[in-house]
């Protein structure tokens, strides 16, 4: 008697694993690969290998790099120093909020460095340098540990950056931004007003976040360096151009790098 209920019990158990399994089975679950298992990695050394070969085929000095989110920088003349232009407002940014990390901001603080970084106003820039000063800008460089940062006098658009040391500081910038600071800081980043997305913007693939800030001094110069979130996913990209013909063509230069880093990295384990 006790044999026949074990024999029964085997064969109710065999036929309710697969419905069991089918349950679980994620929608658009890839066949032939075992459930749990992960995709394949993101194959990084080729899509920089291709954003390499189409920064050499545009006109000008184009530099750039990306942190994956493994930490590791990838680029070409990473270290080459460019003047920032208006990059360094989010320096000015970091640098200012670490000057009153237990306190809110007042309101006329933050109709300061909002135009800054939301439209790039110079002036606002200009005031907050002053309270700032290059001694709080050096002292940021030295904490996030920037090998190729220098000040400029009182020319904060000539501070001079690498795309080492910025993707390395958007890659990281929650932890040098206070803890009470650090939302509204991420606010700022991803608020550009419409005009200025242009560049990384427009090849963030669907379901990432971005945080960026671009700089320009028409037509020769245009930079810029943005976050890419997505849960605890992180990618850094930074694409600085000197000499390049016109604004849009440096534009259309760091969107092209940007969607070749980024081609369907939503089909891969990043």
């Amino acid at each position: 008697m006790r044999a026949s209920w074990v024999a029964l019990l085997l064969v109710l158990g065999a036929v309710s694993v697969p419905a069991v399994v089918a349950a679980q089975a994620p929608s658009g679950a890839t066949q032939g690969r075992p459930l749990g298992e992960p995709g394949p990695a993101y194959p990084w050394n080729k899509r920089v290998g291709s954003a390499a070969k189409f920064a050499r085929s545009r006109r000008g000095r184009v530099s750039w790099a990306v942190v994956s989110p493994d930490g590791r920088v990838r680029g070409s003349h990473v270290h080459r120093r460019h003047s920032s232009a208006s990059v360094v407002k989010a320096m000015l940014l970091v640098a200012y909020l670490r000057r009153v990390p237990n306190r809110g901001l007042t309101r006329r603080e933050r109709a300061l460095l909002r135009p800054m970084i939301v439209s790039s106003s110079n002036r606002a820039a200009t005031r907050v340098h002053r309270v700032v000063g290059n001694r709080g800008l050096r002292r940021l460089a030295r904490r996030v540990r920037m090998r190729d940062f220098a000040t400029a006098g009182a020319s904060w658009g000539g501070t001079q950056i690498s795309p080492f040391d910025q993707t390395r500081f958007f890659f990281r910038i929650d932890s040098f931004v206070p803890r009470r600071h650090r939302a509204y800081a991420r606010g700022l980043l991803s608020g550009i007003v419409g005009p200025q997305r242009w560049g990384v913007p427009p090849a963030t693939p669907r379901g990432w976040r971005i945080f960026f800030k671009g700089g320009w001094v028409p037509p020769h110069r245009v930079n810029q360096v943005a976050l890419l979130e997505r849960g605890r996913t992180r990618i850094a990209i930074a694409v600085f151009n000197q000499g390049t013909p016109s604004q849009r063509y440096g534009e259309r230069t760091i969107e092209g790098v940007a969607r070749r880093l980024l081609l369907r990295v939503n089909e891969f384990r990043p």
